[in-house]
């Protein structure tokens, strides 16, 4: 029941932010009233128990459940009372200690709490990212990144932490767009652009390339060798070595019945043939992998 009541606890808080800064009729403000108290009758929960507050939002759950990101023609909030905007950084504060304590948790729930009382204020969605990217909560920090640049879009930090998160994440071409645009808007940042170095140095080592070119290294220019896989292909079409491989796959390799010992036997037949019928290729192909082993041009010796 008590995840039951969390939820019911989730909901009163969202529907209390919604009476605060909904921009709400008093008809509808007074419909949420109403609401509220049957929730609470019903299940016996009290909004102002603090126990089942969560630390992430009702509508932060669905939009990390649904992956809405309210980059559409949603309006934002309506601008906050005088009151609500002190309110508002009194929880930021307390949000700041609470990070350099590392109470992260802490810190999400007082980011939002003063988004509650303002949610046109893009440093408390941008502080709260940093929050959740801490807590590895980086689908979080992504969207509470994009809601500060949607208040602020030229806010250079909401892009370095948007950058950070994508990054975190493994979307390094994503990364490196975010980070471009913090360098671009604070081309003095040494931060920023040591970030945007990295991400783009990410990309470059990919297995792929930009543009989806493959970036396969030596396997490729194995690949790209005719003779070589003309070599392969007429090896491969032999009779004996299609038994070997047929053997191997069936799990019926002769020996001692370990197929890892049969696959070694294939691989040294094949090697012995390829040498025995050409080896100047097999002298090029390995002058090649040591080539770009060590780092040297074509037709270099290879480093010591």
């Amino acid at each position: 029941m008590s995840s039951v009541k969390n939820l019911v606890a989730s909901m009163i808080h969202f529907l209390n932010d919604q009476m605060q800064n909904g921009g709400l009729s008093s008809d509808a403000v007074e419909s949420l009233e109403v609401a509220i108290q049957c929730l609470e009758s019903a299940y016996s929960v009290s909004g102002a128990d603090e126990s089942l507050r969560s630390n992430t939002s009702l509508l932060d759950m669905y939009r990390d459940y649904t992956g809405a990101t309210d980059d559409g023609d949603e309006e934002l909030p309506p601008e906050a009372s005088p009151e609500s905007k002190a309110e508002a950084e009194k929880f930021k504060v307390e949000g700041n200690a609470f990070m350099r304590d590392e109470k992260l948790a802490e810190a999400v729930e007082c980011y939002t709490r003063a988004i509650a009382h303002d949610g046109r204020n893009a440093i408390f969605y941008c502080n709260r990212a940093a929050a959740h990217s801490r807590l590895n909560n980086y689908q979080q920090a992504i969207a509470d990144a994009k809601q500060a640049l949607k208040i602020d879009s030229t806010y250079c930090k909401a892009y370095a932490r948007l950058g950070l998160a994508y990054a975190s994440l493994g979307q390094h071409e994503e990364a490196r767009d975010a980070y471009a645009k913090a360098v671009e808007l604070d081309p003095e940042n040494e931060s920023y652009r040591n970030n945007l170095q990295q991400a783009q140095e990410k990309i470059s080592a990919s297995p792929f390339l930009m543009g989806g070119v493959p970036n396969l290294g030596p396997v490729g220019s194995m690949l790209a060798n005719t003779d070589l896989m003309a070599m392969a292909s007429q090896v491969l079409s032999d009779p004996n070595m299609q038994n070997v491989l047929g053997n191997i796959v069936s799990g019926n390799a002769p020996g001692n019945g370990n197929a890892m010992d049969a696959l070694l036997r294939a691989g040294q037949q094949l090697a012995e043939h390829m040498q025995s019928s050409n080896p100047e290729l097999v002298e090029q192909l390995r002058r090649q992998l040591d080539s770009q082993n060590n780092g040297a041009p074509d037709g270099a010796p290879p480093a010591p």
